[in-house]
């Protein structure tokens, strides 16, 4: 055995070596905080897991759980990354706010469809999608004792972003957004202390309800009534059927005083991967964010937000076109199913179809078993709408993101099990 010059000092506390080395050896316990036990377990990690063993079995699974795009970019957007990635220069550390010409780009688009002015100095930010956005707005404006409204049935983001930053959450149901104006009243009335933050997401994923401008306007009133900030979560503005046009929150009068609203390219514009995405509103909260967002990280890779500034100047078209490509297989898949004997309510906006399950499955299980036997007999991958919270329960999600011969594919599977 060879020994060290510290064995005699060990041997004569009564701790040998071989003791140190067998205490070495026993699991180190890790005491995770709060915050994190306080997260449940995200069921959809589980439901890849699921698929990705299936298909490594063999088995063609038609994947309608997550909501991430399959279609490419435009190409001259994807030409411009090319370009400019070749650039040495652009591989430094970014602005972490965003390019200014970015965020003028963005201003610019608000302006053009939405007819809201924005300051790209003051009033506009560059963020590693809207995700990141709302995470970092919890961080901001939350803390331990504060309250916040969130959607139910919730995007996971929305509801674990306030539990990160160690604030509450009131969950009330947004399917009914008239109700939901009554309730948020109601609840800043008798509630002590009063709710310090909303959280709105219209078109709302999952059930993609919709809303029109006059919500908005209530909304104003009742934040300025009862002093509570406003974060609208405007991901799905891009992807609207039938006529439908969603309203940004921003364009009421009097919204920028109270809250903020976050976008995306990761819808509309096919950009999922590249995270980029933004906050516009209120100067102060987005002087908040700022703060947050320098501690955190550099910013998106330049190339990134050159390509974007691209996507914005030139893409209007291709956006416009691939929501009418996620109309088709709306119809497509809302058909199919009707066919075989679901009660289908289609969307106006939005990439999903929110479904009540079938009855005679209903009575006997729920929707994750449902989701389960639909990937397990049938090939097909759906989420469940208990990922959303108990609101969802009884309910699947299915994601728009198959090409419609696929989609129709998926229809036939499924009809082997009803």
């Amino acid at each position: 055995m060879i020994r060290s010059s510290n064995d005699d000092e060990y041997e004569q506390s009564g701790y040998s070596a071989d003791d140190q080395l067998r205490e070495n050896s026993r699991p180190f316990g890790v005491d995770v905080s709060d915050r994190v036990k306080r997260l449940p377990a995200y069921l959809f990690a589980e439901l890849n897991k699921l698929k990705y063993e299936k298909r490594r079995s063999g088995a063609d699974v038609i994947d309608l759980g997550m909501g991430s795009p399959s279609d490419p970019p435009s190409s001259l957007v994807v030409d411009k990354l090319v370009e400019v990635v070749r650039n040495n220069r652009l591989h430094a550390y970014s602005h972490s706010s965003g390019l200014p010409q970015l965020r003028k780009e963005l201003t610019s688009r608000y302006l053009k469809y939405y007819g809201v002015r924005l300051d790209p100095e003051t009033e506009a930010i560059v963020c590693m999608g809207s995700k990141e956005a709302m995470s970092y707005l919890c961080l901001a404006l939350l803390g331990s004792g504060d309250t916040a409204i969130v959607p139910s049935p919730y995007f996971p983001a929305h509801l674990h972003a306030v539990m990160l930053a160690s604030a509450n959450a009131i969950m009330l149901d947004v399917t009914k957004p008239d109700k939901l104006l009554s309730n948020i009243a109601s609840t800043c009335q008798f509630m002590r202390p009063k709710p310090k933050l909303l959280v709105l997401n219209y078109p709302h994923n999952p059930t993609a309800t919709v809303v029109e401008l006059d919500f908005y306007v209530e909304i104003v009133r009742l934040a300025n009534q009862f002093g509570f900030m406003v974060i609208s979560d405007l991901a799905y503005g891009d992807v609207c059927f039938d006529g439908y046009v969603a309203p940004s929150f921003l364009s009421v009068p009097g919204a920028k005083n109270i809250g903020v609203e976050t976008t995306t390219m990761s819808k509309g514009y096919n950009m999922a991967g590249w995270r980029i995405g933004f906050c516009c509103g209120n100067t102060e909260i987005i002087r908040a964010l700022a703060t947050i967002k320098t501690y955190y990280n550099y910013g998106v890779f330049s190339p990134l937000q050159i390509a974007a500034i691209t996507a914005l100047r030139f893409s209007d078209r291709d956006v416009e076109s691939q929501a009418k490509i996620y109309q088709k297989r709306r119809d497509t898949l809302s058909n199919g199913l009707e066919r075989i004997g679901w009660n289908i309510k289609k969307p106006k906006a939005s990439m999903f179809i929110w479904q009540q399950i079938p009855p005679q499955f209903a009575k006997k299980m729920s929707s994750f078993d449902f989701a389960m036997k639909l990937l397990k007999e049938a090939d097909v991958l759906v989420s469940p709408g208990s990922a959303f919270g108990e609101a969802g329960e009884g309910f699947i999600r299915m994601a728009l993101i198959e090409k419609e011969d696929r989609l129709r594919q998926a229809v036939r599977q499924i009809k082997k099990i009803m």
